[in-house]
């Protein structure tokens, strides 16, 4: 697992590439899917960090978001500022509260 540094953008360079992610879903215990993040400009550092945490983590608990929000690193302060601004910190910020957990499927292109 890396050790996240003091910037996202240092963060993200760690991360494993993803141009093979066509998105990632995110699914509760029901089976429903409750969110995701396509591969497209503007979302694909956030999709980084998924992905990573998908490759990392079982689910994406209380451990996975700790850990998620760490790579986010600078940007946690903005979202925690505001509110809705970063929908995927928002999310983490919410499980690593005790939200429920939730499943990671990464969709390659092509499926």
């Amino acid at each position: 697992m890396i050790e996240p540094g003091a910037t996202f953008k240092d963060n993200v360079q760690l991360l494993p590439p993803v141009d093979g992610v066509a998105r990632i879903d995110l699914i509760d215990a029901a089976g429903a899917v409750v969110g995701g993040i396509a591969n497209q400009p503007g979302r694909q550092g956030s999709l980084a960090v998924y992905h990573y945490l998908a490759q990392q983590f079982d689910r994406l608990d209380a451990q996975a978001a700790r850990h998620g929000l760490a790579l986010f690193a600078e940007h946690v302060a903005d979202a925690q500022d505001r509110p809705g601004a970063h929908p995927n910190i928002d999310r983490l910020l919410a499980i690593a509260a005790g939200g429920d957990a939730l499943k990671i499927a990464v969709v390659v292109a092509g499926d």
